[in-house]
């Protein structure tokens, strides 16, 4: 499953927001700082629920479904037009 491409080095590139996170067992994790994207996005029109409200809602359910929230963000589809600004750029090239 190819979830990074690299597109090469000739690319225009408006936004990229690399950083590289060394944790205490000498690991690498590479993760983005994605505040600057607010200026590129629109507003979400569907406000996030209120805690309460949702384990209501749960407790009602059928189903349950878990996602794993410390790797979710990336585990999610990104539109092909937004994935522009999803770009990480190295010394290997551009990737998206």
């Amino acid at each position: 499953m190819n979830v990074i491409w690299n597109i090469g080095h000739k690319e225009i590139v408006e936004i990229t927001t690399p950083v590289l996170i060394t944790w205490n067992d000498g690991k690498y994790r590479l993760c983005g700082d994605f505040r600057a994207l607010n200026n590129y996005t629109k507003a979400d029109r569907y406000p996030i629920p209120r805690i309460p409200h949702a384990l209501d809602k749960v407790a009602q359910a059928k189903y349950i479904t878990k996602m794993d929230c410390m790797k979710g963000f990336h585990q999610n589809e990104v539109k092909p037009k937004s994935m522009k600004l999803l770009r990480i750029i190295c010394h290997m090239g551009i990737y998206e």
